[in-house]
């Protein structure tokens, strides 16, 4: 693309977003509320995650903590073992802390950007999910399914764009405030995800033409996997467990899948590096998370 986008352009790019997005509008649970702390739950859940992990994973994790207090007051172990199966312990654990953080500020999750990204996890294409589907303000929200869509609309011949290129266009095409109910920010977002999840499903992927693009890389043996094993094992220990257990275990598993045993020293280290991020803690000879 090497001419400026004219504001012509612009709207009709606006127009066969509006359209497709009514087209292939989805019906998602999350989409019939305004609750900033259920909509940020949903944010976090489908970052990486598949929308249909997300539905009843979502709603199952509000019934245990209701709202920024529940969390905030959960333990540690609560809240990873309500995450299993999510992906990315790190994000569960982030999640409680910015509870803790906005429950020690008075218990409002802020709309300001630089208030939300201000707390542990939440970027700024977070903050800006949140932004506009709870409070309906304008801002820069690029996700893969919006990425798509203006790398499939506008860089249809290019490789390698970097976002750079990308987030004025997004700005621009924003809506400003929330005066019409069918184009406002959550509308328009809405209306760009539907649209890219579509592209994404019926198209060749048009995010790999983005510089950001990165091939996911393997998960099962990678060191990764081994944590968050080592977590799932220790979280079916109330009571603690010992280092040599808990290296039994983990080398079990291991060899199911056909890989080589884990010793005990480096069942070690991987649990002195999960307690350092504040996974687990060690107390008189046993393991807890």
């Amino acid at each position: 693309m090497d001419h400026e986008i004219s504001a012509a352009e612009l709207a009709g790019f606006r127009a066969t977003v509006l359209a497709e997005g009514e087209l292939r509008y989805r019906d998602l649970p999350w989409r019939h509320t305004h609750d900033p702390y259920a909509i940020w739950i949903s944010e976090v859940m489908l970052q990486q995650t598949q929308v249909s992990r997300v539905n009843g994973r979502w709603q199952r994790w509000l019934r245990r903590f209701p709202d920024v207090a529940s969390l905030s007051r959960a333990t540690v172990a609560d809240v990873l073992e309500e995450w299993q199966g999510m992906g990315y312990n790190r994000r569960a654990l982030a999640l409680r802390k910015a509870a803790q953080v906005i429950a020690q500020e008075g218990g409002q999750i802020p709309q300001g950007t630089d208030d939300l990204v201000a707390l542990p996890g939440v970027g700024p294409a977070t903050a800006a999910g949140i932004r506009a589907f709870a409070f309906d303000l304008p801002g820069v929200y690029l996700e893969t399914n919006v990425r798509a869509v203006f790398l499939y609309e506008f860089f249809a011949k290019e490789l390698d764009v970097p976002d750079a290129r990308i987030v004025p266009l997004v700005k621009r095409t924003c809506p400003s405030n929330a005066n019409d109910a069918r184009d406002d920010p959550r509308s328009w977002y809405y209306a760009l995800l539907d649209y890219g999840a579509y592209l994404k499903a019926s198209k060749p992927n048009p995010s790999r033409r983005s510089r950001n693009h990165v091939r996911q890389s393997a998960y099962c043996g990678s060191h990764r996997q081994k944590r968050a094993e080592l977590v799932r094992i220790m979280l079916g220990f109330p009571d603690g467990c010992d280092l040599q257990t808990l290296a039994a275990a983990l080398s079990s598993i291991e060899q199911e899948a056909g890989r080589r045993t884990i010793s005990v020293a480096k069942t070690s280290e991987l649990l002195a590096e999960l307690a350092s991020e504040g996974f687990c803690r060690y107390d008189t000879g046993v393991w807890h998370v």
